[in-house]
């Protein structure tokens, strides 16, 4: 197995996130239209790549903006 530096460890993480926020915006647009952006903007700031994948993964089945905040947003009581 081929060694990975930390420097190619961050630009495989990067690139990946780049990914994920591109499939992510693109659904966006088809799901919600003049919504996206709005959405895009608060999903753009998350940095944790997993939690990006979940939400991509979610945009397939979900029907609302609610139900896609609740992926990402910590509900607070």
């Amino acid at each position: 197995m081929q060694y990975v530096t930390s420097v190619e460890r961050i630009g495989i993480e990067k690139g990946t996130r780049k990914g994920l926020l591109q499939g992510i915006d693109t659904c966006l647009q088809l799901k919600f239209g003049a919504m996206q952006s709005e959405l895009f903007k608060e999903i753009s700031q998350i940095q944790d790549v997993e939690q990006l994948s979940a939400i991509l993964t979610a945009l397939k089945t979900l029907n609302t903006v609610e139900e896609l905040r609740e992926i990402y947003q910590p509900i607070t009581e």
